[in-house]
């Protein structure tokens, strides 16, 4: 009998890994959340971000895109699920690509003029799955804490399977670094996907940020953890993005290399 032909292979697609939410108990659920998303050409990945996030039974979750003048039309698609989804979706539009850390400070600061008691901080590739929101909400209502992580470095957390050895490393380089320069207390120092109290931010002088771009995250734990708050970490997932680029660059790491030293200096300056 002839042999079969071995089958071409066939790539499979990357599995991704979305777990079922968590039904929050009634007081919770019914909190006034908002979650701030910048974008900087994410056309294709914020449509299904946001019509996740509705669909989440969080009757008060609000969204708001800090888009920042994107070349593929996010900023035209943030203005449609405006219209899709009213008083619940917002858009600030910035004229020019001016760093996630300037987004952020800008939407979180929206999202405490219009009334949040917790502010989620989520990007928008896809890599945070939406099913950890009620998880975050419901960590920080349970323990009390001024912020809680989506932590890929904490036991239970993992990373995606298409990130490669290179990125492993640098990531868990990084965290050993900034953990070394400042002393801060969490695993996942440099984690983007987290909820805060509307009470901490406040405490942290978000005007005063000084980071731009992905050392944001490193100076926000870093102000938190001088000023007291307490930090907790829950193990996530993270995803690799679906579409587009990453917005990673030379002048990106640069700044995320050289602002713990710069916050350390700075905060040696202030004893003396």
């Amino acid at each position: 009998m002839p042999s079969q032909p071995t089958p071409p292979h066939v790539p499979s697609e990357p599995v991704r890994v979305t777990p079922e939410p968590v039904a929050l108990p009634e007081p919770w659920a019914d909190s006034r959340l908002t979650v701030v998303v910048p974008t900087y050409d994410e056309a294709a990945n914020l449509p299904v971000l946001v019509g996740q996030l509705m669909s989440l039974d969080l009757p008060r979750l609000r969204v708001v895109v800090v888009d920042d003048n994107s070349p593929d039309g996010t900023g035209e698609v943030a203005d449609k699920l405006a219209v899709e989804f009213p008083g619940r979706v917002g858009v600030l539009h910035r004229t020019a690509k001016d760093g996630l850390g300037r987004a952020y400070v800008e939407g979180m600061n929206r999202a405490l003029e219009e009334g949040a008691d917790y502010v989620v901080q989520m990007d928008a590739d896809l890599s945070h799955p939406v099913g950890y929101v009620p998880q975050l909400l419901g960590t920080l209502h349970s323990t009390n804490a001024g912020v809680v992580i989506g932590s890929r470095y904490v036991p239970g957390g993992s990373l995606s399977e298409q990130w490669g050895v290179r990125r492993r490393l640098l990531s868990g380089w990084a965290n050993a670094y900034v953990k070394t320069v400042l002393s801060i207390p969490v695993r996942d120092v440099t984690a983007g996907f987290k909820i805060w109290r509307a009470s901490a931010l406040r405490v942290l002088d978000l005007s005063s940020i000084e980071s731009t771009g992905y050392a944001f995250q490193v100076e926000m734990h870093y102000r938190a953890h001088r000023r007291g708050q307490k930090m907790m970490e829950i193990p996530i997932h993270f995803e690799d993005r679906v579409a587009g680029e990453s917005k990673l660059d030379g002048a990106v790491a640069l700044e995320a290399a050289l602002r713990p030293l710069r916050l350390r200096r700075a905060e040696r300056s202030r004893r003396r």
